[in-house]
């Protein structure tokens, strides 16, 4: 995990559950003398993930409502530290603070990023999202925890726009995220469930993680979905630092790095490793290195 990750030691249950009584029902030792929890069960991970907000990252409200995406904190985490990376080497120091915008695009009912970059960086924060239902829920995350001056939402009306609609003509944001929906299919999404509880030696009838169809699935999945991206952050090359997402199958990222570099983008390539399972972050930016400092010297001094 990237060294400013705080779970890449793994969990102090004892400080957890000090922060959350209710995450001590599900603790157990997993059979090689170390307590755990059954990342099976949803419940146990929807406990876990409030503690971990609360003990790392001073959320002392989260809550998910049925069916909507369970992220994996440590994970998300790591995106945004290695995020703040790519920021870091254009400005010549981390840069913290309400001067950085962010923009997540999906945020989702979680709204797992916006609540990590404010507790770790104290960016600002523009949530995206196309379902109704999450933006309420999420809307009630920032008023529960006081957020309302560090993060706001902005509905996506066309599902078949992804920045389009989002940022205005007087926007300027020094980066962009994105956990895009990586299945082409349903039956696609269920079965790469099925395969990851086989890897983890997990045993249980649902989604560990949950999600609508929206948060998991996509016409053409993963690979469609960002090369869409790529096509319209070219219309707003000139407002945003650095574009970014994530890249789940390891075998899409050498076509849309071709696209970007094809386009005339700067492209950087982030390996991202917990656990048993790899990922990748695609960054991209249409500007280049001359317009890349004079952002950062008029922006982030």
């Amino acid at each position: 995990m990237h060294p400013r990750n705080p779970h890449q030691h793994g969990y102090d249950f004892a400080a957890l559950t000090l922060v959350n009584a209710a995450l001590q029902a599900f603790v157990r030792d997993n059979g090689y003398g170390r307590l755990s929890i059954d990342f099976a069960d949803p419940a146990a991970v929807l406990q876990l993930n409030k503690a971990l907000l609360a003990h790392h990252y001073g959320v002392q409200h989260w809550q998910l409502p049925d069916g909507f995406l369970c992220p994996a904190v440590p994970g998300r985490a790591d995106y945004l530290h290695h995020l703040a990376d790519v920021l870091a080497a254009e400005a010549g120091k981390l840069v913290k603070g309400r001067k950085v915008q962010l923009l997540d695009i999906g945020a989702g009912a979680n709204l797992i990023y916006p609540l990590l970059a404010q507790a770790e960086y104290g960016w600002q924060v523009v949530a995206a999202e196309l379902d109704p239902d999450a933006l309420a829920a999420a809307a009630q995350l920032i008023e529960q925890n006081q957020l309302q001056n560090n993060i706001s939402l902005r509905q996506q009306t066309d599902a078949g726009q992804i920045f389009t609609g989002i940022i205005g003509p007087k926007d300027l944001f020094e980066l962009t995220m994105c956990n895009p929906p990586f299945h082409a299919t349903a039956q696609e999404a269920a079965a790469g469930t099925e395969r990851k509880q086989r890897q983890l030696g997990l045993t249980g009838n649902g989604l560990n993680f949950a999600g609508r169809r929206h948060e998991l699935v996509c016409e053409g999945g993963e690979l469609a979905f960002i090369r869409q991206m790529i096509n319209e952050s070219q219309l707003f090359a000139s407002q945003v630092l650095w574009f970014s997402s994530l890249v789940s199958k390891a075998d899409n990222l050498p076509t849309l790095v071709k696209q970007l570099q094809q386009a005339g983008a700067e492209v950087k390539q982030i390996e991202m490793q917990q656990g048993q399972k790899s990922s990748r972050i695609l960054a991209w930016s249409w500007q280049n290195a001359k317009q890349r400092k004079l952002w950062c010297q008029y922006r982030l001094k």
